[in-house]
């Protein structure tokens, strides 16, 4: 493998067969290059899921890649070249006598510098291409943020929902308006979801099989557990799950996206992120399907257009917002959070239904649905104060879906108000009795989302008052929490003093030092 021309970077979560950094690859002198590299899966205490997903899907993409005739330098777990990625990149630049590196944009930043540093280093060449499996490029987001104050979504996706013509009829957005969110916040109600169609299950191949093996043997102290991993780790598969997605809960998604019910982690939500997260599957295609259904009369324009927006919107903006402002956004601690995580965020062990259920699940399932992070252990965690590092680290590490160009402006923007607004226009604090509302959660839980004070005190609700009571003058600030700091009036001086005690009380149950 001397007579290597160009070694073709590609990455854990570019595994996208038309990858532009395969554009103009000879087969008789090109090499692609991919490495499981154990160090990434220990930054962060990765979750067995998540390394799962990762190592599963990378050796399918290699294998369809030597199906093509293309020859693969594949790196596998406890083979030589090191534990970092670094040193595997090295040893193999040493080896393969490569004249230039070729690769896509890195979706983390740390890894793209160390990729450029060690090109420089070894005096190779590196071309960075643009990653296409975006809608949106880096540049189109620069030229959008240009003379802006904020960056909201809501305007990013209009102009997007514009230029690609995306549920468009004659230069207007379909049914009359641009967004349906209004119809899209139901609960369950008493009777709960009902029956529905489960998602689509892939049982692990023999290849699969055999990461979980290497994974339970290299990482047998991480959280989490296999018994029921069936993610797809294909294009093929992850296209089966957007068909079954398509049929069986597009329809009924918009209506029910933010509402949680116990020991049910699917409900109407699509399981498509890791897929395409990790560009096995292409969000146009994904968009395009969801478009079909409305048109066909198979799903209602409210659903369709709350789906679609969460990928041509969201996921497009928060990409560039990462993009638009890393390095140093990781950083960012807006509302001086200095708590660590509680230990139950890694056990699920603790009197809390709510956290109980969604952090049970992530750990069994590497998986919740976004308003289960938003507004359970997000929440929990913004209104206890942890800092919003650690927060986006835990997020990181357990999730299946999870890279860092997506999840750290969640985390750290959306969920935390770590920015200060960059994300999102309030900080999103409710008490227990949003929980209440959109789930079952607090039915027979020893805690009372009504109560603030006392022996049954919701902690949510305890936090949400502490937190509005510590945050009063920055809050008094912004016109989106007016309602909620006006509410504080109504607290005596004993009321505060409770409260602050009853919030003292919590964080030394929760574990605080500080």
């Amino acid at each position: 493998m001397l007579n290597t021309s160009r070694l073709i970077l590609v990455l854990g979560d570019q595994l996208d067969a038309g990858s532009a950094a395969f554009d103009g690859f000879d087969a008789k002198r090109d090499l692609v290059w991919m490495a499981e590299v154990k160090h990434e899966s220990s930054k962060v205490w990765s979750t067995k899921a998540r390394i799962t997903v990762f190592l599963a899907a990378m050796r399918h993409f290699r294998d369809a890649l030597k199906d093509r005739g293309w020859r693969v330098d594949y790196r596998q777990l406890g083979g030589a070249g090191g534990e970092t990625f670094a040193k595997q990149l090295r040893e193999a630049i040493r080896r393969l006598r490569p004249k230039k590196l070729v690769m896509v944009e890195a979706g983390e930043w740390s890894v793209a510098c160390e990729i450029e540093s060690v090109a420089a280093k070894t005096g190779v060449e590196l071309e960075v291409r643009t990653d296409r499996h975006f809608i949106c490029t880096r540049e189109m987001f620069q030229k959008h943020a240009e003379g802006r104050k904020q960056l909201r979504m809501e305007f990013f996706y209009r102009e997007v929902r514009q230029h690609t013509g995306v549920l468009m009829e004659k230069g207007k957005p379909v049914g009359g308006q641009w967004n349906f969110d209004h119809d899209n916040r139901e609960s369950f109600g008493k009777s709960g979801p009902g029956l529905r169609m489960p998602p689509m299950r892939f049982v692990p191949d023999d290849l699969t099989k055999g990461v979980i093996a290497d994974v339970e043997k290299h990482f047998a102290k991480h959280p989490g557990a296999l018994a029921e991993f069936d993610w797809p780790v294909t294009t093929v598969q992850a296209r089966k799950a957007l068909d079954d997605f398509i049929k069986h809960r597009l329809a009924e998604f918009g209506s029910f996206q933010d509402a949680m019910w116990t020991n049910e982690p699917w409900l109407y939500h699509s399981r498509l992120s890791a897929a395409m997260n990790l560009k096995l599957l292409d969000p146009r295609e994904v968009i395009a399907a969801a478009e079909k259904a409305y048109h066909e009369g198979r799903a209602p324009l409210a659903a369709v257009e709350g789906f679609i927006r969460q990928i041509l919107g969201w996921r497009e903006y928060v990409r560039g917002i990462y993009c638009h402002f890393m390095p140093d956004y990781i950083e960012r601690n807006a509302m001086h959070a200095e708590h660590e995580l509680p230990d139950f965020y890694w056990t699920g062990d603790t009197e809390m239904n709510c956290l109980r259920d969604a952090i049970g699940q992530t750990l069994r399932l590497g998986y919740a649905h976004h308003i289960q992070r938003l507004m359970v252990t997000g929440l929990f965690a913004l209104l206890y104060g942890v800092q919003p590092r650690r927060v986006h680290e835990w997020y990181l590490a357990v999730y299946v879906d999870a890279v860092e160009w997506v999840e750290l402006p969640n985390t750290l923007g959306m969920s935390q108000y770590g920015d200060g607004g960059v994300m999102a226009s309030k900080p999103y604090v409710a008490s227990g009795k949003y929980i209440q509302r959109m789930s079952n959660y607090c039915a027979g839980c020893r805690y009372d989302p009504a109560q603030s004070t006392g022996l049954r005190a919701c902690p949510f609700t305890t936090l949400y008052w502490d937190y509005l009571l510590r945050h009063e003058p920055v809050l008094r600030q912004n016109q989106r929490m007016s309602l909620q700091v006006r509410n504080l009036a109504r607290l005596s001086t004993e009321d505060r003093v409770k409260l602050q005690k009853q919030a003292q009380i919590v964080r030394t149950a929760c574990g605080s030092k500080s």
